[in-house]
């Protein structure tokens, strides 16, 4: 029997992929906002397309704010950025 793979939807394109091809965003219990390249990290997660398309998509439509309610800072948005840009 085949195993069933978890689908995630991406923040930016909004396409489901599988959760393993996709990057966690995570707002951790103390409000601070990283990616989570392990997948292991407390906190609510957003995922998207270790691509830097979809990361700006995201970022132009205001996404992880709405899924975190809360604002987020220029500075999170270009060290995610730049933390795709190593993992790609």
């Amino acid at each position: 029997m085949q195993k069933k793979v978890p689908m995630r939807m991406c923040t930016g394109c909004g396409e489901m992929k599988p959760k393993r091809e996709l990057v966690r965003v995570v707002k951790s219990p103390e409000g601070e906002i990283s990616l989570d390249l392990t997948g292991r990290k407390p906190g609510r997660g957003a995922y998207v397309c270790p691509d830097a398309g979809c990361l700006k998509t995201a970022r132009k439509k205001r996404s992880f704010e709405r899924t975190f309610s809360c604002q987020i800072p220029d500075e999170v948005y270009d060290r995610m950025e730049e933390e795709i840009a190593a993992h790609e």
